[in-house]
């Protein structure tokens, strides 16, 4: 016999869109095996009813033919043999009908009765674990609506461990359903071979003895023929009760799993997330708005399919596109007051979609899955290995750090550790890793605050100036401003600062900023610091827009390197390098990101480099000047885009949205 299709056990907790997939064929299949088996048993009682009406003709025809002899016919005379040869008739037509007696009970009990048994046990069962299956999923649906709707802040432990239970019961009660409408259905592949065949087999036995007890008509091959046919039976009949046991078994083992199985963020204190994965597949809500300020949240199955994030609704055939995510970013957000939710943004930097998991793991494997996906770590030849080395990298060079000094520390004591791995370490894997920590050493703090104390900025930082806490300006910044040819402002925000082994290439500036928007999706860090970025011919000063005062400066020459991000053109970093001590020197990478395109801000400290350069040769600086807009006072002027193409020009000290 050709192998049955099953459901598998295993799958029905996870209840995936795959699996309701194939439940819905093993669904049709059963509706179409009801349907038949009614047409079928009409058909079967119809030829019992004839059986039947053929044992009350032959009853009736007997007493017929006997009824001859007491008939008074006018012309009677020599009717005894005919009288004798009808009473002789009605002996046989007598033992004919006790044959066609115990035919139609032989097809009542071994062809009509086991096609209705089959229909009212197997098939009414069927349909019955269906309606409870509905009503289970039904229930879980609604008790994970109302856990996703839990608040973040200030919830009642009481009502999260009530619903939480809730949810527990609901998916246990699921499961037990999902188990036994599963093993029905696998059952019944088995059994409508059986209930097809075994009527069919009573009703050609019952034909066959009925005509070799009055004619000997069937010959011994046909025996045979039945013979196999039975032992068939018998076979399948075998594999039912073999498969019947090994099911029972499964489904106790399943039944009898952790309750942490059933309960949602079971292990919130301690979970075991796996940052190494390249694809991931599970349940998530998702947001969409309805409205201007209204929202709503639909729970569908995510799964990712090389680059691309897919989602496909219970009930789908496959899977639709929802978002690329090569190249993207995927940072925690606070939503609606909900837990576990984070948000994909697009490589333009345009917000993407937002979703929720349902559990802390699934929220921080979700994040790292994208993060490992978006950096196309799927098209190399071995993905599980180049994923669990860059986040071995990543955990090593993010963790965060409130002060520089910490970092000074954290710097040093990194950087012996490293050289003394690199003494044991052999002469390939050093050249394998050469390229990866030339530019920034593996395990460098990352600070994701620039607001800091004057002392400890001052002790890690060297020759850069600070106004008082007072908004006082010193003597020096009111002449540096005066003197300055050139004054451009631009609003920025920090992302984060590390300190780097290099300022010969722009590639450095590129790898702090991976690493620092990778810390921050790692440890989830959203809240940014807003500046006011203000280039000058002479230092580059961010300064607090509230209160005006000076956070950190850095003299223009200490600036080696700045660039704009390639794909997010509003990423902007540079590097600072400042000599601590005679022979030692320190560099430090700084990420923004800002209102206005990164270019801009790189083409206005490039001029204000050209601009101390020029000041040394007069010659030099009155030719600059002639290739450079100067606004009334004599300083050099930026234009913005709007500028470039309508020909006019905006005031000093605007640029964009600054």
């Amino acid at each position: 016999m050709p192998a049955v299709d099953k459901l598998l056990l295993e799958e029905a907790l996870q209840d995936s869109p795959q699996t309701r997939s194939l439940l819905s064929v093993f669904e049709e299949d059963a509706g179409t095996l009801t349907e038949y088996t009614n047409q079928l048993l009409q058909a079967m009682q119809r030829v019992y009813g004839a059986q039947n009406e053929m044992c009350l003709a032959t009853q009736q025809l007997s007493k017929q033919l006997l009824a001859y002899e007491k008939q008074h016919f006018a012309l009677g005379k020599g009717d005894e043999e005919v009288i004798s040869t009808l009473h002789y008739f009605s002996k046989v037509v007598d033992e004919l009908n006790i044959l066609h007696s115990e035919l139609a009970k032989q097809l009542a009990d071994t062809m009509v009765l086991p096609i209705i048994q089959f229909r009212e046990k197997d098939l009414t069962e069927v349909s019955t674990l269906k309606d409870l299956f509905g009503l289970a999923s039904n229930e879980h649906d609604v008790s994970m609506a109302k856990y996703s709707r839990l608040p973040k802040r200030k919830e009642n432990e009481k009502l999260k461990a009530e619903v939480a239970k809730e949810v527990a019961n609901a998916r246990r009660k699921q499961h037990l359903s999902s188990l036994q409408y599963y093993c029905a259905l696998n059952a019944l592949q088995y059994r409508k071979r059986v209930a097809m065949m075994e009527p069919m087999l009573g009703y050609t036995r019952g034909q066959i003895n009925f005509f070799k007890k009055g004619a000997e008509m069937f010959s011994k091959r046909m025996d045979s023929f039945l013979s196999s046919v039975s032992d068939m039976v018998q076979s399948i009949q075998g594999e039912l009760d073999a498969e019947a046991e090994k099911m029972r078994v499964s489904q106790q083992d399943l039944i009898s799993v952790n309750e942490s199985v059933y309960t949602p963020d079971s292990d919130v204190t301690s979970p075991v997330i796996n940052r190494n994965l390249i694809q991931k597949a599970g349940y998530l809500n998702l947001r969409n708005k309805t409205g201007l300020v209204t929202t709503t949240w639909e729970r569908l199955y995510f799964f990712t399919q090389g680059g691309n994030l897919m989602c496909q609704p219970r009930g789908a055939v496959a899977g639709g596109l929802i978002q690329d995510l090569d190249n993207c970013s995927v940072m925690a957000v606070d939503c609606e007051d909900r837990r576990y939710c984070f948000q994909i943004t697009t490589p333009t930097g345009k917000a993407g979609i937002t979703l929720q998991a349902e559990s802390k793991k699934e929220y921080e494997e979700w994040i790292c899955a994208i993060n490992n996906i978006s950096r196309q770590i799927y098209l190399t030849d071995n993905p599980e290995a180049a994923a669990i080395k860059l986040n071995q990298t990543a955990l090593q060079a993010v963790t965060p750090i409130t002060t520089f000094g910490k970092k000074h520390e954290a710097h040093h004591s990194s950087q012996n550790v490293r050289n003394t791995e690199n003494d044991k370490t052999t002469p390939n894997e050093s050249a394998g890793a050469q390229d990866s920590t030339q530019l920034i050493a593996l395990g460098t703090p990352i600070q994701f605050d620039i607001v800091l104390p004057a002392t400890e900025f001052l002790d890690q930082n060297r020759g850069g100036r600070r106004a008082n806490p007072f908004g006082e300006s010193e003597d020096s910044s009111k002449n540096e401003e005066e003197d300055s040819l050139l004054q451009q402002m631009f609003v920025v925000r920090f992302l984060g600062s590390m300190a780097v082994q290099s300022d010969d290439t722009s590639e450095v500036i590129y790898e702090a900023m991976r690493q620092v928007l990778a810390a921050r999706a790692i440890h989830n860090i959203f809240r940014m610091t807003e500046s006011h970025l203000m280039v000058t011919s002479k230092s580059l000063r961010l300064i607090d827009p509230q209160t005006q005062v000076t956070r950190i400066s850095f003299e223009l020459a200490t600036v080696t390197q700045f660039a704009a991000h390639q794909d997010n053109r509003r990423l902007i970093g540079f590097v600072v390098h400042l000599s601590e001590t005679p022979g030692e020197d320190s560099m430090s990478a700084y990420v923004f990101e800002s209102n206005t395109e990164g270019e801009k801000i790189c083409y206005a400290i490039s001029l204000g480099k050209e601009i101390t350069e020029a000041q040394k040769d007069p010659e030099a600086l009155a030719q600059l000047m002639k290739s450079v807009p100067l606004t009334n006072d004599g300083k050099f002027m930026l234009l913005n885009d709007q500028a470039e193409e309508d020909g006019t020009t905006h005031e000093e000290g605007e640029e964009s949205e600054a």
